[in-house]
């Protein structure tokens, strides 16, 4: 039998630390948007402090099959109230912590689903 790595049509996260990720080969070090259709949009906000309702609603315009939210270092929850636009669309939408999102993401993106991950990245 033949061994050989997968082989992704979609952008894929690549490698990942505190305060950085890498989308295929280039490094990130910030806040960012990235959608297995090869979205890749800075996000606005360097802490959970920062995220405002308005950062939610940017989300549901993107028309994704469902968001995975990277909250951080750790697992924090947006207040319900902020998740009106995706509900109102019927955009799911899962949060973890960031690392525990960019695996996610991956696996979700490599099974065909129109999914984008929005990540807090704080350095």
């Amino acid at each position: 039998m033949k061994f050989q790595p997968d082989r992704f049509d979609v952008q894929t996260i690549t490698a990942y630390g505190p305060g950085w990720i890498q989308a295929d080969s280039d490094r990130i070090a910030h806040s960012v948007i990235v959608g297995a259709r090869g979205q890749r949009i800075a996000w606005d906000c360097s802490r959970f402090e920062d995220l405002a309702p308005g950062h939610f609603a940017r989300l549901a315009e993107m028309d994704a099959e469902v968001v995975i939210f990277g909250s951080g270092q750790r697992l924090r929850f947006p207040p319900p109230a902020w998740l009106q636009p995706l509900m109102a669309r019927r955009i799911g939408l899962e949060t973890m912590d960031t690392l525990a999102a960019c695996r996610t993401y991956n696996i979700l993106a490599g099974e065909g689903r129109n999914v984008i991950a929005a990540l807090l990245l704080e350095a």
